[in-house]
């Protein structure tokens, strides 16, 4: 084996302790395991030693009622320890998998947006569910065997050294000839392990994202096209399992073939010695037992290789996973309430060949209401993203109060911001649940009454049979796009934020509806710094400040009046959606 691949071993190994290590049990707990363990372990070891007495015993016609106890004795300590070990190893493997979930899962919730445009939800969730669980059954259904296994090996060859030390290398010589075949195997063990977890997180990537658009495949009959991209991973899968499968079939039946072999010339060479008187037969018998003894846990342990090098695999990817930087934190906390909120020569691109956003720069005054208009695609919606730092802008600063938003404590800074965005997100859970969500504090039902009658929600949710418990289904299938809209403006109205974003916030309502919650969201707005963005004229002519974007750059800004006055393209929107008479 080469150094590289030597290192590489080492570096995997070392991340797989490092992992169990972070999340084991009380020391204690562990110490107490491996006593029962020995207790085990040393009961079954007794066992032939009482065996071969008894053998002799009765071969000599001197059989002892005591030698019966003792063996009876042995066997029923033997049973409790391996029972109370078992389950208390069982109980540290879920703990560690438990703190590895734990671990995993809070990482993910503070990875940057970025890496959820880039992944699949179904590829993250076979990282905390798939990869996790190949740790959990290496632990739970292998380590178990392996450490009892590996005791009893070492104590059952001790003790047929000192019984017959050339029946105990006969014996011995196969080990090499085993482990010759079992670290080739193991090396590409390894390799179809990592590939079914990556083929593993694809499927489960596919799966996600047509289960959770599910509508729009039947609405345009896609349902041929996402079969046969399912029977591609499905066929992937079943391509490797059966790769797996073949090792799996040289492996056992090999380890299986060795021990018998031996096993059958230690009884023929062991039967010519009792035949000489060289050998007792109780020692023979014993030799047997103790043989057994070692072939058992010894087969057990091409299971447990094949495992561990599953393991390895998915520790690798989980590895991969946690060595991904989280949102940057600042530490500073600052009341954004009354503070002017400026972007300064910002630039700002998803990837280096199209900018978004071109030296950007404006400034807000406190409490005032700013609107963002112009073409789709302009930049929009991206510096709300920014403000809410969802993404960080290749250059220049978002500032709040002269100071810059990313020295800010992130947690801190979107609790003092409220947005609705025109395809407002609901979470599967009941109404009451997507009002008040992420609301630390108790909120008592006139508060999230008093936010629904404001975001004119309170008349469709009094008339359900659940009113306010109401279960809105997977991403809030049950509402219409109008009640789902009225939720997250409640949702944003029982927050009581500081500056509020509003992404059309009222696009999906009818011309009764919009009047009562653009109302509703005018006193909402008052002493708040508002951000607006509007592809409808009318909502926004009374704003403090318009904000004219075209192709990512502002090339106008000012109250509704003087941008009639003074921007070409404003003034076309004003004339075809206001019916303002065209300007000479």
């Amino acid at each position: 084996m080469t150094d590289q691949a030597k290192n590489a071993d080492k570096k995997q190994l070392d991340a797989f302790i490092n992992l169990l290590k972070k999340h084991k049990p009380a020391t204690w707990m562990i110490v107490f395991v491996l006593f029962l363990s020995l207790l085990e372990t040393g009961a079954s070891l007794i066992v032939p030693i009482f065996t071969k007495q008894l053998v002799d015993q009765a071969g000599a016609a001197a059989l002892s009622t005591g030698m019966i106890f003792l063996l009876i004795g042995a066997f029923v300590l033997q049973s409790i320890g391996a029972g109370f070990s078992y389950y208390m190893l069982m109980y540290i493997g879920e703990v560690i998998v438990k703190g590895i979930r734990e671990q995993l899962w809070g990482h993910i919730l503070k990875l940057p947006v970025p890496y959820f445009d880039q992944h699949q939800s179904g590829e993250t969730m076979s990282r905390i569910t798939q990869d996790t669980n190949t740790i959990k059954t290496l632990i739970t259904n292998h380590l178990v065997t392996f450490i009892s296994g590996i005791i009893a090996i070492a104590g059952s060859v001790v003790i047929l050294f000192m019984l017959d030390w050339k029946m105990t290398a006969i014996m011995l010589a196969v080990i090499p000839l085993s482990m010759l075949l079992l670290w080739p195997m193991g090396r590409k063990m390894y390799k179809i392990s990592k590939a079914t977890q990556d083929g593993m997180a694809s499927f489960s990537g596919d799966l996600g994202r047509v289960l959770g658009e599910v509508r729009l495949v039947k609405a345009y009959s896609g349902e041929e096209i996402e079969e046969e991209k399912g029977r591609s991973g499905i066929g992937n899968l079943f391509r490797l399992g059966l790769r797996e499968a073949k090792i799996q079939a040289v492996v056992s039946p090999f380890m299986t073939t060795i021990m018998m072999v031996v096993l059958v010339i230690l009884i023929g060479y062991g039967g010519v010695r009792v035949a000489t008187g060289s050998l007792t037969a109780g020692t023979l018998v014993a030799i047997i037992i103790y043989v057994f003894q070692i072939i058992v846990p010894f087969t057990q342990l091409a299971s447990f290789f094949t495992a561990f090098q599953k393991a390895m695999g998915a520790t690798d990817r989980i590895h991969e996973l946690l060595s991904l930087k989280t949102e940057e934190n600042g530490h500073s906390e600052v009341e954004v309430l009354n503070k002017e909120v400026r972007f300064e020569n910002i630039h700002f691109s998803y990837s280096e060949d199209k900018p978004i956003l071109t030296d950007l720069s404006f400034t807000i005054a406190p409490s005032k209401t700013v609107a963002l208009v112009g073409p789709s695609g302009g930049g929009k919606t991206t510096i709300f993203s920014l403000i809410e730092r969802f993404y960080k802008p290749v250059s220049g600063e978002v500032k709040i109060g002269g100071q810059d938003i990313s020295t800010l404590d992130l947690r801190s800074w979107r609790k003092q911001i409220g947005y609705v965005s025109q395809d407002s997100p609901i979470m599967s859970g009941s109404i009451r649940d997507n009002i008040c969500y992420g609301l630390e504090r108790e909120i008592g039902d006139s508060e999230v009454e008093n936010a629904a009658r404001l975001a004119n929600a309170a008349e469709f949710i009094e008339k359900m049979p659940d009113r306010y418990e109401t279960e809105v289904g997977e991403r809030g299938v049950k509402l219409s796009g109008g009640q789902r809209q009225r939720i997250a403006i409640a949702r944003a109205i029982l927050k009581n934020p500081s500056l509020l974003l509003l992404d059309e916030a009222t696009s999906n309502l009818d011309s009764e509806s919009e009047v009562l919650v653009q109302h509703a969201l005018k006193n909402l707005m008052k002493g708040r710094t508002t951000f607006v963005i509007a592809h409808r004229l009318s909502t926004v002519v009374d704003a403090d400040q318009i904000l004219v974007l075209e192709n990512g750059r502002l090339t106008g800004q000012g109250t509704h009046e003087e941008l009639l006055d003074g921007h070409t393209l404003y003034r076309k929107l004003a004339e075809k959606q206001l019916q303002l008479e065209p300007a000479n």
